[in-house]
């Protein structure tokens, strides 16, 4: 066999599932995908590094001439949405963990964002294994006995939430499995084995492969989606147009491409998703050296209300009515303690405060991350809805107008730096990266649900507030020793609350890898990459 068509190489260990996950022809397709779209995924990878430099160096973003025409163009629209996806009004997110899965499935959810991205973790057994229950789910097979006898199982109507699997963002290699010598990118995995192993089983039950896409940046990758996406449903014997997918609008720069995003996947997208806590995080990283007028306050005072969030959300609908696409909001970070019923009366408060805010803007439904808010959530775009109507399509939002200093006006939004937001966000990422290095991508942190993008957010403004000598609303400086000593005491405090060494142990790591994550000269562009090196290697 010549090199050139040689199958992937799997070089993690065997786990369960590894065989049926990774069968000859998933090999021989990631090959043929690695073979023709790695060289394009580094050449925009590279195309990030080089925005961001012109950026540094006093670039502004801005709408792009060269595609102006696209933007302009009234005579375009998607596709209509496959049946079972023309009702978003709520959508449930979670990992891939066979408990969570059934819960969502269960849980009265239009939708079950199932993800292998921001609430996973790349542990080997968890890439594998979030396969198997994607498999388990499609086939209407899954269920899952805990550790005290208790067993889950899909309800018996078959009313299960739909389907949307996350697989990861651009960025992310996975080094298990290789071509070549080299590691495939964790997206086409993700996403080639889904549409590979369950488009049939999806379709006859009459769903489909459904995905969301992760941190893009540009209109061009975009593009790369596309004709991966072709490749596999070429792959799998199914028509072009099979595999629907909806954009996560997460990164500053896609917030200035909506219309082109949407144009390049027209044959397969269905909605875009205004994923606000990644949109922040990037919003800080783009702009972390452009001085005082990009620097935000404390994370709890920047809130869907502020002006230059206001404008995202509100483009976002308008674009995609436009478009014939579902605007689908975001995820509240609030979740329902079931012992506390003080905490859950004031989640559901604040949860119904959003979406209320999200269905007047003309969104099509939302996120939530807990099965107790999603009769809240249906209720709330229920009313919304006019007439018996599964959708606010019919609301083109022409009354918005967004332009670049609207979406760029970090400078209105209220609010101070303190001593608790320092303290906040270095307890958060802590607390947080230790999860995640145990294999836990979601965790409930102080009744919020904080994943990878919230824990972004804690390391990123400690990052700019350090390097901008940025002043506390007491007059002190935000410096390196004052991160280091607040860390410190949230390290102590963390150790004495672990349960065992082990944790404890995950507890030091991960204030080691924040402490660089945050402080280093230079900035790291997701701290998972760092994290990656320091869970499982192959063979191991």
């Amino acid at each position: 066999m010549s090199a050139t068509s040689s199958p992937a190489i799997v070089a993690g260990p065997q786990v369960d599932g590894t065989d049926r996950v990774f069968t000859p022809e998933a090999l021989a397709l990631l090959a043929d995908l690695h073979r023709r779209f790695e060289p394009r995924r580094r050449e925009l990878l590279a195309a990030r590094t080089e925005r961001q430099r012109r950026i540094d160096a006093g670039d502004r973003l801005d709408f792009l001439e060269e595609t102006r025409a696209i933007r302009e163009d009234d005579s375009w629209q998607v596709r209509p949405a496959p049946a079972d996806l023309a009702d978003r009004r709520v959508e449930i997110t979670g990992p891939t963990e066979p408990k969570m899965a059934v819960n969502a499935l269960n849980s009265g959810a239009k939708v079950w964002l199932a993800d292998l991205e921001d609430a996973n973790t790349p542990h080997w057994s968890n890439v594998v294994g979030g396969q198997v229950v994607l498999q388990d789910a499609a086939r209407g097979t899954l269920e899952h006995t805990s550790a005290d006898g208790r067993t889950y199982r899909l309800r018996e109507d078959g009313d299960w939430a739909v389907i949307v699997t996350r697989p990861r963002g651009w960025h992310l290699d996975e080094r298990n499995v290789t071509v070549d010598g080299e590691p495939v990118s964790a997206s086409l995995v993700d996403a080639a084995l889904y549409v590979l192993h369950n488009t049939q089983a999806l379709l006859d039950r009459g769903s489909g492969p459904y995905l969301y896409l992760a941190k893009l940046e540009s209109h061009l990758e975009a593009r790369l989606w596309d004709e991966a996406i072709t490749a596999m449903e070429e792959a799998a014997g199914i028509p072009v147009g099979t595999v629907r997918v909806t954009v996560l609008i997460e990164t500053i720069p896609a917030a200035f491409e909506m219309d082109e995003i949407i144009y390049e996947l027209r044959e397969h997208l269905t909605g875009l998703n205004a994923g606000r806590w990644d949109y922040l995080f990037s919003l800080i990283k783009v702009f972390r050296s452009a001085g005082p007028s990009m620097i935000l306050p404390d994370r709890a005072e920047v809130t869907m209300a502020v002006p230059f969030m206001r404008a995202y959300a509100q483009a976002l609908v308008r674009t995609c009515h436009r478009r014939g696409a579902h605007a689908i909001g975001g995820m509240s970070a609030f979740i329902p303690n079931r012992r506390n019923p003080e905490v859950t009366a004031t989640a559901l408060d604040k949860v119904r405060a959003d979406k209320e805010r999200e269905a007047g803007d003309g969104f099509d439904g939302s996120w939530v991350a807990h099965p107790d808010l999603v009769e809240l959530c249906a209720e709330v775009f229920s009313h919304a809805f006019e007439g018996g109507r599964i959708d606010q399509l019919h609301r083109t939002r022409d009354d918005v107008e967004v332009d670049a200093d609207d979406l760029l006006d970090i400078a209105s939004v209220d609010g101070a730096i303190t001593h608790q937001g320092v303290r906040t966000n270095v307890a958060v990422g802590v607390e947080y990266l230790a999860a995640w290095l145990g294999g836990l991508g979601a965790v409930a942190i102080n009744d919020l649900m904080e994943d990878a993008a919230t824990a972004e957010i804690s390391r990123a403004q400690l990052w700019q507030w350090v390097h901008a000598d940025v002043e506390l609303d007491d007059g002190s400086r935000v410096d390196q020793t004052l991160v280091r000593n607040v860390l410190e005491e949230e390290v102590t405090r963390l150790v004495d609350l672990s349960p065992d060494e082990a944790t404890a142990g995950r507890v030091r790591e991960a204030a080691r890898l924040f402490e660089v994550v945050a402080l280093d000269d230079s900035f790291v562009d997701f701290l998972t990459l760092p994290a990656y090196e320091l869970i499982d290697r192959p063979g191991g």
